[in-house]
């Protein structure tokens, strides 16, 4: 559980009245604390008004019940109700997340809600002189028994309500009919690895729907509802892509491909089938594979580091991997149009997941940089251009599908690298450290006038999420934000539809504190958009009557 520094409200509390000089100057009163004394029967319902409270001692009174209304209190972290006539306790109470302290001493307590589980941050609970069954008491006189009972409170829970709301889907146009176009689809998802899924991160959520044997079947009943064309997961542990993930995929007409991170050589075998990794699927009646690749984060630092002491201790440390595959998209997905498309057409399919803390924000950013430095790579070999890449205004040849879990909202110099081709290298996100020496190593393009000073690439990506469709990819108690992205070649592809966020006033109602939880199998919402692939572009057509017929891209 959360044990960050909690300190209760001083005992001995001082009480200042402010003068009316005072007053008449202009000076503010602040109070987070109320005290209620006098032997109190009921409570006066202005009270709730008072929401930016973070404490309230409402004890020593004749208070025989606590109105549901206290959860209007949300930011409580202190709640003394000792030595009052409560026989019950309003099972609202549960909604009160931000409580560390609730006193409940000497009252006549025979039960108690279960909702009280749902207090995760809770690190104190007084309970004594309450007539409450032996059961109860056993569990909390156990060393640490008041995260015992709190945790066997939120395990027996009844889980409401029964069933999750669908999402919706996003129709953004139509498909052009004019030429033959691919129409594909593709899901981004980091489904949380189970070693990471552990109270300790995840308090809110109840043991056994933090389970692995249980969250799987709900992550694979979403991928399964995608049904996408192409897969693409973040934190799948190395023994689930084999066991779980590849063999039920390979059921429904996928084929994959699978990197663990770089630990995974260090550690032994055992350890080496919780490694977790990333995984690209895709419908094989759709594509054909012709590559694939790994790229090591590590060892591209390692090897573009120029002495640089930031890029050798902050960047070559980290061991997040990328993994893309080069496939061929099946002619017979192509339709519309007069003709069928007479060309090979690939695609690049690239997934990667970003080193998280937030404080290596410049870790984030090199890693996205030599990304997309090894995917130039992988695109010129393959197109044969590697002679030609000084010419870097030209497009790729090879149209990219980026999926990722970049750790970075959408204001970060990742998404702006990415978005935009070019980020300053003294950006914040660098955060002045000296990286400059090495970073012209991830250049993917020649420097042209006005990019003195940048790192720039030539891919021209545009996010499939753009407009703030999502509110948020990630869904926990302590973060909520956009950190996943699908980007795409915005030069050959456009988006026709997407799936959009799961309804907030469904979580709002629920007192959905953050995921996962056991409606949601993962701290992180799937992904999924329809992309439309055009041909590539013709070579110029003989004038027909004197006028030149448009190209379509």
């Amino acid at each position: 559980m959360p044990k960050e520094k909690y300190d209760p409200p001083d005992p001995r509390r001082l009480y200042t009245i402010m003068s009316a000089e005072e007053a008449a100057n202009g000076k503010k009163s602040y109070w987070a604390e109320l005290e209620i004394s006098g032997r109190v029967r009921n409570l006066s319902s202005s009270i709730w008004t008072l929401t930016h409270l973070t404490a309230l001692h409402i004890n020593d009174n004749n208070l025989s019940r606590v109105p549901p209304d206290i959860a209007k209190l949300p930011h409580l972290v202190y709640l003394n109700l000792s030595s009052n006539k409560l026989r019950s306790l309003p099972a609202e109470l549960g909604n009160m997340v931000s409580l560390r302290e609730l006193l409940l001493n000497n009252n006549l307590l025979r039960v108690l809600p279960y909702e009280l589980g749902r207090l995760f941050q809770l690190q104190t609970l007084g309970l004594k002189g309450n007539p409450l069954s032996q059961d109860i008491l056993n569990l909390y006189q156990e060393i640490d028994g008041t995260r015992k009972l709190l945790n066997y409170m939120l395990d027996n829970l009844a889980v409401h309500p029964e069933q999750l709301p669908q999402r919706p889907w996003v129709t953004l146009k139509e498909r052009d009919q004019g030429v033959p176009t691919a129409v594909f689809t593709v899901m981004c998802y980091n489904v949380l690895c189970d070693k990471y899924a552990t109270r300790q991160l995840y308090g809110y959520c109840p043991s056994w729907a933090l389970s692995w044997e249980y969250r799987k079947k709900g992550i694979m009943e979403d991928i399964a509802s995608c049904d996408a064309d192409v897969i693409s997961l973040q934190e799948v542990e190395t023994e689930q892509y084999y066991t779980l993930f590849l063999e039920t995929l390979k059921q429904r007409g996928y084929d994959g491909y699978f990197c663990p991170k770089s630990r995974a050589k260090l550690v032994s075998e055992q350890e080496r089938k919780h490694v977790d990794g990333c995984a690209i699927f895709f419908k094989t009646e759709k594509f054909t594979v012709v590559q694939k690749h790994t790229v090591e984060f590590n060892q591209v630092a390692m090897a573009n580091s120029e002495g640089s002491e930031v890029m050798l201790n902050r960047v070559m440390t980290k061991d997040n991997i990328g993994v893309a595959v080069l496939l061929e998209v099946n002619k017979e997905q192509f339709s519309g149009g007069m003709k069928p498309l007479q060309e090979k057409q690939l695609l690049l399919v690239a997934n990667a997941h970003m080193h998280w803390d937030p404080e290596y924000s410049d870790v984030k950013l090199i890693q996205t940089m030599m990304f997309l430095s090894e995917l130039k790579s992988i695109t010129e070999r393959a197109s044969g251009s590697a002679a030609s890449s000084s010419s870097s205004s030209e497009l790729s040849v090879i149209p990219i599908v980026l999926c990722a879990d970049l750790n970075s909202l959408p204001d970060s110099g990742v998404v702006e690298f990415l978005s935009n081709g070019v980020v300053a290298e003294n950006h914040k996100d660098f955060r002045e450290l000296r990286y400059s020496d090495c970073l012209t190593n991830f250049n993917c393009t020649a420097k042209k006038d006005g990019s003195e000073g940048s790192i720039t690439h030539s891919f021209q990506l545009k996010s499939s999420y753009d407009n703030n469709l999502m509110p948020y990819t990630n869904y926990t108690h302590d973060f909520k934000g956009v950190i996943d992205y699908i980007f795409f070649s915005r030069t050959h592809m456009s988006v026709l539809g997407l799936l959009g966020p799961l309804d907030s006033q469904w979580l709002t109602d629920n007192h959905i504190t953050g995921c996962p939880h056991p409606h949601i199998p993962s701290d992180h919402f799937s992904l999924l958009a329809q992309l439309e692939l055009h041909p590539p572009l013709s070579p110029p057509l003989t004038p027909l009557n004197g006028l030149h017929m448009p190209g379509h891209r």
